[in-house]
């Protein structure tokens, strides 16, 4: 990913020709691979000029943001090229946590990951997950520390829980690579880019993904055989991608009640928004927002009730506070495989070292973002009726 503190120099405006050019310059590569990313991208640019309100700077680390993005992608078809056995590698997902943020869901994820038998992606390698030229397999140190100079740099919030390096972090960044997904609905006001996205098939987005976890897995041999525990929001958006990609995988929903959910949402990726932009009302942002997330929540109860909850299962908020250990038997049980001791002992261990008292509560401010609890309730009235009564 391209460090914006050293590349501002020749940072090339928001045009897709010369961002493609930047990247390939700066990694000395030519091949994209199959460029069907070209399409959503451009859609993105061109609703970034007319919506974003991008300051200069934003526009900068915008520009930055995705030349990073482009030069991962051509590390990623050099690899590929080298070592075509990568797409050999059989990896097992056995979940997905596919829910609204807020809801529990990193908690779950986290847990989950604390067992042994399971394996994740580490918040670094959502940052940087293919090799860089000469690295030697299975040694990413260099990697490793770029994405520690990235992650020293940011802003740590109170309320938030602080992700470690090798915490276990959602796969939202490796769609997002891929220019779809949701993942840029938390640093950009982009609507019409939202609504753009309802109408487009992330499936090549999905396949990435896969391919990426195959990458990861042959970089380190000691995954094979365990089973990746996927999380993020961004599923939300693209519930059947999902399905399709992975269809042996459980899907895992955890649940909140939108009264403390939505406002906590919009009061986390407002600052975000705000890095890069300035002059847009937050009254906008969460009026926009809670329509956006209860229309995908929306959605994805359409289609469970239209394939079957089969592959689902729920998990109340209460459940991930008051009964943790009983959350995750439930999904290992669901999962079809028996949670060994040392499993449990490691999600004890996570459990004992991340108890709750350890972060600040969040504070639910509607008003902020042009919300009520009239308008809320209006908006996930289904998802409330499924789920939270």
């Amino acid at each position: 990913m391209a460090d914006t503190q050293t590349q501002t120099a020749t940072t090339p405006p928001l045009e897709r020709h010369l961002l493609v050019a930047e990247a390939q310059r700066r990694a000395g590569l030519e091949d994209l691979g199959d460029t069907w990313f070209f399409e959503p991208l451009d859609v993105l640019l061109g609703i970034e000029k007319k919506e974003a309100h991008l300051t200069e700077k934003g526009a900068v680390a915008e520009a930055e943001r995705i030349i990073g993005y482009l030069v991962n992608r051509l590390g990623r078809v050099k690899l590929l090229k080298e070592h075509p056995e990568i797409l050999d590698e059989k990896v097992d997902v056995g979940c997905a946590i596919i829910s609204l943020g807020r809801t529990g869901s990193t908690k779950t994820h986290r847990m989950l990951a604390a067992a042994p038998s399971n394996t994740y992606l580490k918040w670094w390698e959502g940052m940087l997950p293919y090799p860089f030229p000469g690295e030697e397999k299975g040694k990413p140190v260099e990697r490793r520390a770029r994405a520690e100079a990235v992650h020293a740099r940011m802003p740590q919030r109170e309320e938030v829980r602080v992700t470690l390096l090798d915490d276990a972090d959602e796969e939202a960044y490796l769609i997002d690579q891929s220019f779809v997904g949701t993942m840029i609905e938390c640093f950009l006001f982009v609507p019409t880019f939202s609504e753009w996205l309802k109408t487009y098939d992330q499936i090549k987005g999905y396949a990435e993904l896969k391919d990426t976890l195959k990458i990861l897995q042959w970089q380190d041999p000691s995954r094979r055989g365990k089973r990746w525990i996927l999380k993020s929001p961004t599923h939300m958006s693209a519930p059947k991608a999902l399905l399709d990609t992975f269809p042996d995988a459980l899907m895992v929903q955890t649940h909140r009640h939108p009264l403390k959910t939505v406002p906590s949402h919009c009061s986390l990726i407002t600052p975000l928004i705000f890095m890069k932009a300035e002059g847009i009302p937050k009254e906008t942002i969460g009026r926009f927002t809670s329509k956006r997330w209860a229309g995908m929540a929306n959605d994805l109860i359409d289609l469970r009730a239209k394939i079957g909850d089969d592959r689902f299962i729920d998990i109340p908020y209460a459940v991930t506070l008051d009964a943790p250990m009983q959350a995750c038997k439930d999904v290992f049980e669901r999962m079809g495989v028996k949670m060994t001791e040392a499993d449990e002992a490691g999600i004890n261990t996570w459990l004992a070292n991340n108890k709750r008292e350890k972060w600040s509560p969040h504070i639910y401010d509607y008003e902020t973002f042009g919300l009520s609890e009239e308008i809320i309730l209006e908006d996930y009235a289904r998802y409330i009726a499924a789920y939270c009564s």
